[in-house]
């Protein structure tokens, strides 16, 4: 049987899918059909990084992963198309600015309660990727518009391994060689770190021992990582973290350092993201309140702070040294880092 593009793509479903609201009331928006597709475009969006953040974590959750193996490659190539999405996300915005606050205006009252505040998918894909309920900003609202079959996929995806969780327990797996020689390497690196402190950094060293040889609960402020909070990365996951920053022009290294990067770069544009979205809201409402009820510009400025997923991750620029005063690394460690013949 043939296949046609129209069917193919359900557009009698998708073009039909527009119902201004303004509309059905009779009352002139003619805004109101770019607020829909840009927030159509969104979900679908939305859609499709749940899709390739849901195959990474698949690939993750195998009970050992080969990191000398295409697999992991899939993962940093699916990881970048996720950064690539986001990017697409936050350039949206600049077409949703061609509507003008006055041009909201005639539509914004017959929106309520409706709210992006009730995206599921968003709410999907930051647990997805590890943002725990308890490190949330308003958290007394954030299940509160939803519906209960709504809630229910929530609470599912936050009790499944988050990528954040699988990617600790990658970290964790990887030590440099055998625990003498890792408590070697780390005691000379601690000293080298030390050495190179200016005075007014002196300070850093206490987060440097609380990040990588701290307990695993500790709060993230005294990790230099911020808002006090629980930490996500284990001490054990933060210093293969920083080995593999340190040491990522080995080839064994390489994809994992691009791993760690791409998740970097997902945190940014979720946060670039978030800042023009508040930056819009402020430009078309100014102080007044969202249509679902939250506090507008406030909320997603706090979100904006808080909502951070790899923040051990962004934190390890704090502990690095001169590649020149780098610890050599034993012939064994570089010949399992090299990919040279036994």
């Amino acid at each position: 049987m043939s296949v046609h593009y129209s069917d193919y793509l359900q557009l009698e479903k998708i073009l039909n899918a527009q119902q201004p609201e303004s509309d059905r009331q009779g009352i002139p928006a003619h805004d109101e059909m770019l607020f829909i597709v840009i927030h159509q475009a969104y979900e679908l969006w939305f859609r499709q990084l749940l899709f390739e953040v849901d195959s990474v974590t698949g690939i993750f959750g195998q009970p050992m992963l080969n990191d000398n193996s295409p697999e992991l490659q899939t993962i940093v190539h699916r990881l970048s198309r996720c950064v690539t999405i986001l990017k697409v996300l936050v350039h949206q915005i600049d077409i949703m600015e061609t509507m003008n606050p006055m041009d909201f205006q005639d539509f914004r009252d017959l929106l309520r309660p409706a709210s992006g505040f009730q995206s599921v998918q968003f709410k999907l894909l930051e647990a997805r990727l590890g943002l725990r309920y308890q490190h949330r900003y308003g958290q007394q609202y954030y299940l509160s518009q939803l519906r209960q079959e709504e809630i229910d996929r929530v609470k599912a995806a936050e009790a499944a391994p988050s990528l954040l969780e699988l990617l600790n327990a990658w970290l964790e797996r990887m030590p440099i060689v055998d625990q003498s020689a890792a408590d070697q390497f780390w005691a000379d690196y601690r000293a080298r770190y030390q050495s190179s402190l200016a005075d007014a950094e002196k300070g850093n060293q206490q987060a440097f021992d609380a990040m990588f040889f701290g307990d695993a609960a500790i709060g993230a402020e005294k990790t230099g990582t911020g808002n006090n909070e629980a930490r996500s990365l284990s001490p054990a996951a933060c210093r293969s973290a920083l080995f593999i920053m340190l040491y990522r022009g080995y080839p064994l290294l390489q994809l994992p350092f691009q791993v760690l990067n791409q998740l970097l770069e997902i945190d940014e544009q979720l946060s670039t993201w978030r800042y023009r979205h508040m930056s819009m809201v402020h430009r078309t409402i100014g102080t007044r309140i969202g249509t679902g009820g939250s506090t507008g510009r406030d909320y997603l400025a706090s979100a904006l702070e808080k909502h951070h997923l790899f923040r051990e991750i962004a934190a390890l620029t704090s502990f690095l040294i001169q590649r020149k005063r780098l610890p050599e690394l034993s012939a064994e460690i570089q010949h399992r880092l090299g990919f040279t013949a036994a």
